[in-house]
C-alpha cells in the first residue's frame, strides 16, 4: 500500500499479532517534505513458530514491525553488509532473498540466531 504524509504505525502492532487485551497504541511519524509511505506485510515460517514483519518504508526511513515474547518491536533499517539489518530493542532482523534470521542481543553479540525463518510464499 502507498500514501503519501505520515508514517502511521497505528495498528500494526495489532495487526502482527500483539495485542491481546483489544486496546492498542498509536505511533505517527512526520517526515520532511513529501515522502510516499509503501507498506508491505511479509509472513515467516521459523520452524517452530511463525511471525509476520510489517515493513514500512518512506524515503530514507526503513522500519520493521514485529512481535517478539508478546512485546511489540519497531526496528530500523541500520548497515548491514548484505541483504537488510533492521535493529530495535534487543533485537536484530536479519533478511537476504526470502530468508531471515532473529538475532537476540541479550544472548551475547556471538550468540547464535534465535530463529532462522523462510517468507512463506502466498
Amino acid at each position: 500500500m502507498f500514501r503519501s504524509g505520515a508514517i502511521s504505525l497505528a495498528g500494526m502492532a495489532v495487526l502482527a499479532g500483539a495485542v491481546t487485551s483489544g486496546h492498542a497504541s498509536e505511533v505517527n511519524l512526520v517526515l520532511p517534505g513529501e515522502q510516499e509511505v509503501e507498506e508491505i506485510r511479509v509472513d515467516y515460517d521459523c520452524g517452530a513458530f511463525q511471525m509476520t514483519v510489517d515493513y514500512v518504508n518512506a524515503g530514507p526511513v526503513s522500519l520493521a514491525v514485529f512481535v517478539v515474547d508478546d512485546r511489540p518491536v519497531v526496528a530500523s533499517n541500520v548497515i548491514s553488509g548484505s541483504g537488510a539489518r533492521y535493529a530495535g530493542d534487543a533485537f536484530v532482523w536479519w533478511t537476504k532473498g526470502k530468508t531471515a534470521s532473529l538475532f537476540d542481543l541479550a544472548a551475547g553479540e556471538d550468540a547464535p540466531p534465535r530463529a532462522e525463518c523462510e517468507e512463506i510464499s502466498g
